[in-house]
């Protein structure tokens, strides 16, 4: 079966999670089309609803029919098998074409529509301003309960053809970051969707080396408000430590995580929440005793003026002393995933550069997509995450043991 996955806006980071979730390699059955588009050939079978539930960085995920060249005929006889008909009730279509090629969408709608109503189908045709339908008009039209999104993707000449399967949950992904009982906006908030990727980056890949049916210890030293605990917990991951210096971040996290609790009906799992400093870790905490350290540091000021000389040899020296605790507690092989700080105050970023302590930098991209248009790594390998506007970017680093 040839699966596609249309990514988020972080084409790199997209790709990142999916080859860390699935274990991708060089050899893997994989392409990239544009930065929009992955695609995936594979005899495993897994639940599109299920796993987009897990997946920060993707928005559809759906299932590939067909392959011809552009032809309007074959194409409208392939959606109309592709449009599930057995819904009682009126069926809903809807068409997004992701590629350059001019393709009059209007022709080819009106001509599927017409097809159906011949047969004696109620059908409705679900239209946007744009040629791509966004999660949320798939998902508020029901177009896949009750018909489906054909996709169209140009590949070269060429043009695919699917349906979509599942949609990224943003009700629910919205829910938890604006509906939890505890937000600490001056702090700065991690989005649930960037906790859901940097969890994947961490646990599947130690999983896969220590074995699927194996349960992890994860820590997230700065807890702040508690969202990698609490998308750990939606993920499924039972045996969680928290801890931050600042006791409101602590009652921050108890809050949130209760809530977490009650709203989800999350109950299989252990929660310690340590009000204690970062750089004290080993303390606390056992010798060689967790598998994955997931977190966001304090990342400096978010907002006013920026005194770079001051806050940069800051943040190195915590880094620096907290990567070292991390060194005394993580199992050999476990996995650090970090966000640092990079600033765009001036023209030219700033990024820090803390002592990393004989940890080595993963690099999360496999070698094979290194070159494809989309995928931009730092010269460290790592990932840079952030908008225009934002006078402090995230870049995602990958430490190993």
């Amino acid at each position: 079966m040839k699966y596609f996955f249309i990514l988020g806006n972080n084409t790199t980071l997209s790709l990142a999670e999916l080859s860390a979730v699935f274990g991708f390699d060089d050899n893997s059955k994989t392409e990239i089309i544009n930065p929009e588009i992955f695609l995936l050939e594979t005899e495993n079978n897994f639940d599109p609803a299920e796993l987009i539930k897990k997946l920060g960085g993707v928005i559809k995920i759906g299932i590939i029919s067909n392959e011809f060249n552009f032809d309007n005929q074959k194409i409208i006889a392939e959606a109309e098998k592709l449009i599930d008909t057995n819904y009682h009730g009126k069926i809903k279509f809807g068409i997004s074409h992701y590629g350059n090629k001019q393709l009059n969408l209007k022709v080819i709608g009106m001509e599927v529509k017409k097809c159906l109503r011949e047969k004696n189908i109620s059908i409705r045709w679900v239209t946007s301003k744009e040629k791509i339908l966004s999660s949320v008009v798939v998902e508020q039209n029901k177009l896949i309960s009750q018909g489906a999104e054909i996709i169209l993707i140009q590949k070269d000449n060429h043009v695919l053809i699917g349906k979509t399967l599942a949609v990224q949950p943003f009700k629910e992904l919205s829910f938890r970051d604006y509906g939890r009982p505890a937000r600490d906006d001056l702090s700065g908030m991690l989005p649930p969707k960037l906790a859901q990727i940097m969890i994947n980056l961490a646990v599947p890949p130690l999983l896969a080396r220590r074995g699927a049916g194996g349960e992890v210890i994860i820590l997230d030293p700065f807890c702040g408000s508690g969202t990698i605990l609490t998308e750990a917990m939606l993920m499924g991951y039972k045996n969680l430590i928290g801890s931050d210096i600042s006791p409101k971040a602590v009652e921050d996290t108890e809050k949130n995580t209760a809530w977490v609790k009650s709203k989800f009906q999350v109950t299989n799992y252990k929660l310690q929440l340590h009000n204690k400093n970062a750089e004290e870790l080993s303390k606390f905490i056992a010798p060689q005793s967790i598998d994955a350290i997931i977190t966001e540091p304090y990342l400096g000021p978010q907002r006013g003026r920026v005194d770079i000389k001051k806050i940069v040899p800051e943040l190195e020296q915590l880094y620096s002393n907290t990567i070292s605790e991390f060194k005394k507690i993580l199992k050999p092989n476990g996995r650090v995933i970090m966000i640092w700080p990079e600033f765009h105050i001036s023209h030219i970023a700033q990024r820090i550069t803390p002592n990393i302590d004989n940890f080595k930098i993963i690099n999360p991209v496999p070698k094979k997509f290194w070159r494809n248009k989309g995928i931009i790594l730092t010269d460290r390998n790592t990932i840079v995450y952030g908008r225009p506007d934002q006078k402090v970017w995230r870049e995602i680093v990958i430490l190993e043991k």
